[in-house]
């Protein structure tokens, strides 16, 4: 249980024949995917210390885990990420500037283009998998053949949802892949403070699913794994638990400073320099004589074009508002909201008509 499954080691060498199973046009846009959402991760970053944008959640480092699971995903599957899970939506299809948008404080930031299931970014930890797990059974009931990517951290298994969803999954056989990312800590605690259990893919035995532990940084095994897991969902033999053993670069967000409980720049490098998804792909790419410096020049050229595009058309939605936060919470507001609403508007106590 404690084995990680690799198929590319990180010297970019092959431990398996993938030639049946991966394509060649599948590995390049591997590798497009991942180097665009690195790229617009920093962006992200850098607009968040501009103060264009509002607390923002990096993910640098765990690029072959979202991109890989998200790219295993057929148009019509459920995608239910966590505040930190922007690259798997934008290989599911969001825009790039709804995402942007979402980190503005804009209501249109959690709208999904009208043929994609993507649910909005979930802030409450573990909330999502429950909510996976219905629309999974939903699936399966109307004889749909989709399935439902739960993303979490490993912070989200000391939380009851993670256990409810899996027991429900487990009993109804749902068509549920509960995706782990385990970043090694849930904010400012190790997973060994957090949990007796050695990894978060031995837990799957207890509600009689099958649980697998990965490389999380080795974008082939992410795909074949998520691959193989709704082969097996949709065949009606339920749910999989996949823990992806991964690392974050950077700060849980924006506003934390990790260096106050771990060794942060040495971690980081230590992952960055001998482990890193990104790298991992291109050399063996380049081994394999799919990838050249010209080609790489060009993809960062059409990246930060695309990228550039993206926050123009954001920046050029209107500001949102205090009091926008109320517009989708009851159909007919009650007294109480109407009170907060005019607080928010009015901060020193002063009071108007609502528009």
């Amino acid at each position: 249980m404690t084995d990680l499954y690799q198929v590319l080691d990180p010297k970019g060498q092959l431990l398996e024949d993938t030639r049946n199973q991966i394509s060649e046009e599948t590995m390049l846009k591997m590798y497009e995917n991942m180097v665009l959402v690195r790229a617009f991760d920093r962006k992200a970053i850098h607009l968040q210390r501009q103060g264009r944008m509002g607390t923002y959640a990096p993910f640098e480092g765990q690029e072959a885990s979202q991109v890989g699971s998200a790219m295993a995903l057929l148009p019509g599957d459920w995608l239910f990420p966590t505040y930190r899970d922007h690259a798997a939506s934008i290989v599911h299809g969001q825009s790039m500037t709804r995402i942007f948008l979402y980190w503005m404080g804009h209501m249109d930031g959690s709208i999904s283009p009208s043929d994609r299931h993507i649910m909005p970014p979930c802030v409450p930890i573990a909330t999502q998998m429950v909510h996976a797990v219905g629309t999974a059974w939903a699936s399966k009931r109307k004889g749909e053949p989709h399935v439902s990517l739960a993303y979490f951290g490993d912070g989200a298994g000391s939380e009851g949802d993670f256990h409810e969803a899996l027991n429900m999954a487990g009993v109804f056989k749902t068509p549920t892949i509960f995706f782990c990312q385990n970043n090694g800590y849930a904010i400012s605690v190790p997973f060994s403070q957090q949990s007796a259990s050695r990894t978060v893919a031995q837990r799957a035995s207890a509600y009689d699913i099958p649980g697998v532990r990965i490389d999380g940084n080795d974008i082939f095994a992410v795909w074949l794994t998520v691959k193989a897991a709704m082969e097996r969902a949709t065949a009606g033999l339920g749910p999989t638990l996949i823990e992806a053993v991964t690392y974050r670069y950077g700060a849980h967000t924006t506003a934390d400073d990790p260096k106050k409980y771990r060794d942060q720049e040495r971690l980081a490098e230590e992952w960055r320099s001998e482990r890193d998804p990104v790298q991992r792909l291109k050399v063996y790419l380049e081994q394999s004589g799919l990838w050249n410096e010209w080609k790489e020049t060009a993809l960062q050229t059409k990246v930060a074009e695309q990228i550039e595009a993206a926050l123009i058309e954001a920046e050029s939605y209107p500001k949102s508002q205090a009091a926008d936060m109320f517009k989708h919470v009851y159909e007919v507001p009650s007294w109480m909201v109407e009170e907060q609403q005019k607080d928010a508007i009015f901060p020193e106590g002063k009071r108007g008509v609502l528009a």
